[in-house]
């Protein structure tokens, strides 16, 4: 198991936010956390991240990374997309997606910007104009493509598809299918569209106030129209 999170609490100053969680993504599969606004789902990747004060168990690689800090996470293979993306604007394509790299020493990196270009046809297009000129699909999809470049493990992505047109959407959702098929990388995927995450996803899990209430395969989730109507709205 790449993954494996049990009785996560996190929370900021004496505001408890998540109240005992356990959940898992397996090597190279894609999990998903669905839930209203405010149920905790950004607080999850944070608390996975290191970024709030969190208690539990967080074991990434088999290894124990609770109370570790964010920089030795990321350097284990955890990177993490944002919500609102986080991208530098005023440098440009290349100069982003050469920051997700500054930390490898390995020689794949100029193969890897060859990937992204592969992945993100968009970019190659875009590659030295500023990032702050891009359109908002555009700067989703650099936010991902800088995270990339770090050759993660487990790639967290926070609300991908907000403030995006549908069609830009489709095409970044089917970009990270073709990346997870191709690279075998893990992906946590907090999501307010639930029939895209879904799509996507092996497994489901879904916040309420900051507990999971309903955990199971992705598949089974998407078919249950009793599940669909009570908790996703659709």
């Amino acid at each position: 198991m790449l993954l494996e999170v049990k009785g996560l609490k996190a929370g900021y100053g004496t505001a408890a936010v998540l109240h005992g969680l356990d959940f898992e993504v397996g090597e190279g599969d894609v999990a998903t956390l669905l839930g209203a606004n405010g149920a905790g789902k950004t607080t999850t990747l944070r608390a996975i991240c290191g970024m709030v004060r969190a208690e539990g168990e967080i074991v990434f690689g088999g290894e124990r990374v609770s109370k570790e800090a964010t920089e030795s996470i990321a350097r284990r293979g955890v990177a993490h997309v944002p919500e609102g993306r986080g991208t530098f604007m005023e440098l440009t394509v290349e100069e982003n997606l050469r920051l997700g790299a500054h930390t490898r020493r390995d020689p794949k990196v100029r193969q890897d910007f060859e990937r992204m270009c592969g992945w993100f046809p968009l970019l190659k297009e875009r590659w030295r104009q500023q990032a702050g000129t891009l359109s908002g699909g555009e700067q989703q999809m650099l936010a991902i493509a800088r995270a990339l470049m770090m050759r993660p493990r487990l790639l967290l992505l926070d609300e991908p598809s907000f403030g995006l047109a549908p069609l830009i959407v489709r095409d970044i959702f089917g970009i990270l299918r073709r990346v997870r098929e191709e690279s075998g990388v893990g992906i946590l995927l907090v999501e307010q569209n639930a029939t895209l995450a879904l799509d996507l996803a092996e497994r489901a899990y879904l916040l309420e106030t900051g507990r999971i209430v309903l955990a199971g395969p992705a598949v089974e989730i998407r078919q249950d129209e009793a599940i669909r109507r009570s908790y996703l709205g659709y």
